[in-house]
């Protein structure tokens, strides 16, 4: 059954106000344990919007959580664009920043070159003068421009507007209330900075009776404190690889509600181990810089993905076409989708799958079946640009398995694929060089792939 219908943003034109409730005594984040009012929020962003330069683009870099959200509405208030590069690296943080002249960078702390155009976000004290009212930013206003993680080549920008990102979270809601009541709070693993964690821990506060905790941590032991710090209901937002590591330490969580993951796929059997370790539901969703979210499942339980209401999908030969609420026109993904009565079944990629000696494969199995492997703690299967001297592309393979030799991965994937698929080279690594969100850029793979 479709998600319920996300309120209609209306023209281009219209004014849609910053919050999606009017309550000024309702909690938008969690600083150092204490909650954050939304009418304090709000002196904030106007107290920040007062100190931001007269120009159309800012890199938000600001790290605290709280921070990054202030300084994002403050720059939407004072009719700016806030710019999302690939990475927080400064040579892709001046590549953004040379692509809009004049914009600059936004940040809480020191900045990481000084090279950069820099403006200090102002201290967020108890002090900030009142905001005169809800602000209000129309709904064609371009409110971010995201870049893809360059996973698949090289990162593309992707403008949204303020009325796509208010469609697109008014979904999420809709699909999140099919599982917890508001309030709730909200505990991400990922930077803001990337769509995911843009969508899901920096617009839900904005759109929903919703907090959201001012870190991400990481370490195991730092994701239960952080959560401990937070009132039920609890909701933690994720990644598979920051949920292998977390399930791998064995570390007991305080009572979740709901969990939610994105970035790659979400094995089956990891999410119902998931589920079974913290008690509470694993919701995957399915989206992308693109589009952002469109669609989920709950892993554990189910292999076809349910769209929100309002979304279309249509086969293409080069891969499916989506139209949806937050979308001006429809986006042609590479992901092959088998249309069902309620969404779809995710058959791979156009880039994903793999003919070779005249047999077919999916890269997303054969990674799967890699790290199935007793032993592997991390690895990635990807295809080679250069081609053999039978025209071939061939498959290598890079591997995190500290008590295992490569000859014994080799053998062991040997007995679960067609040995044409068998990845040459494969080698061992002590770490992939996996992003914030535990994606792997292409170009990193390769550059580690030749350092061997």
């Amino acid at each position: 059954m479709p998600v319920s219908t996300p309120q209609q943003t209306g023209l281009p034109g219209a004014m849609l106000p910053l919050l999606g409730t009017d309550d000024p005594a309702r909690t938008v984040a969690w600083r150092g344990g204490r909650p954050v009012s939304a009418a304090r929020f709000l002196a904030h962003v106007h107290a920040a919007a007062q100190r931001l330069p007269q120009t159309r683009h800012v890199v938000n870099l600001c790290e605290d959580r709280y921070a990054f959200l202030v300084g994002f509405c403050a720059a939407l208030v004072s009719g700016q664009t806030n710019l999302l590069p690939p990475s927080r690296a400064p040579q892709a943080v001046a590549e953004v920043l040379a692509a809009h002249p004049g914009s600059y960078a936004l940040g809480d702390r020191e900045p990481p070159a000084s090279t950069l155009p820099w403006v200090q976000l102002p201290e967020l004290t108890d002090t900030a003068m009142e905001a005169p009212g809800m602000p209000r930013v129309a709904a064609g206003h371009v409110a971010a421009i995201g870049y893809t993680s360059g996973s698949t080549g090289r990162p593309r920008a992707n403008a949204k507007t303020w009325g796509s990102f208010v469609a697109s979270t008014d979904g999420n809601l809709a699909m999140l209330r099919r599982y917890l009541d508001e309030p709730f709070q909200v505990l991400a693993t990922v930077p803001p900075q990337h769509m995911y964690g843009m969508e899901m821990s920096i617009l839900l506060p904005l759109r929903g009776n919703i907090g959201v905790h001012t870190g991400h941590p990481l370490l195991p032991a730092d994701v239960a404190a952080a959560l401990a710090a937070l009132p039920a209901p609890r909701v933690l937002v994720i990644t598979p690889v920051h949920l292998r590591a977390l399930l791998r330490s064995g570390q007991s969580l305080p009572p979740l509600d709901a969990m939610l993951s994105a970035t790659a796929p979400l094995p089956g059997a990891l999410a119902r181990d998931a589920e079974s370790a913290f008690g509470a539901p694993l919701l995957e969703v399915f989206g992308s810089t693109e589009t952002c979210v469109f669609a989920t499942r709950r892993s554990a339980r189910e292999t076809a993905w349910t769209t929100y209401s309002g979304v279309h999908v249509h086969p293409q030969p080069d891969g499916t076409r989506i139209e949806a609420p937050q979308l001006a026109e429809p986006v042609v993904l590479a992901d092959i989708m088998e249309p069902t009565a309620g969404g779809f079944r995710l058959r791979g990629r156009g880039t994903d799958l793999l003919d070779m000696a005249g047999k077919r494969a999916s890269l997303a199995d054969l990674n799967q079946r890699l790290l199935a492997i007793d032993g592997v703690e991390d690895g990635v299967i990807f295809q080679l640009d250069d081609a053999d001297g039978l025209d071939v592309k061939r498959l290598a393979a890079l591997v995190v398995a500290p008590r295992s030799s490569e000859a014994a991965i080799r053998a062991a994937l040997g007995r679960a694929v067609d040995p044409v698929f068998l990845p040459r080279p494969l080698r061992k690594v002590d770490k992939l060089p996996r992003n914030a969100t535990g994606k792997l850029p292409r170009a990193a793979l390769l550059k580690m792939l030749a350092q061997k």
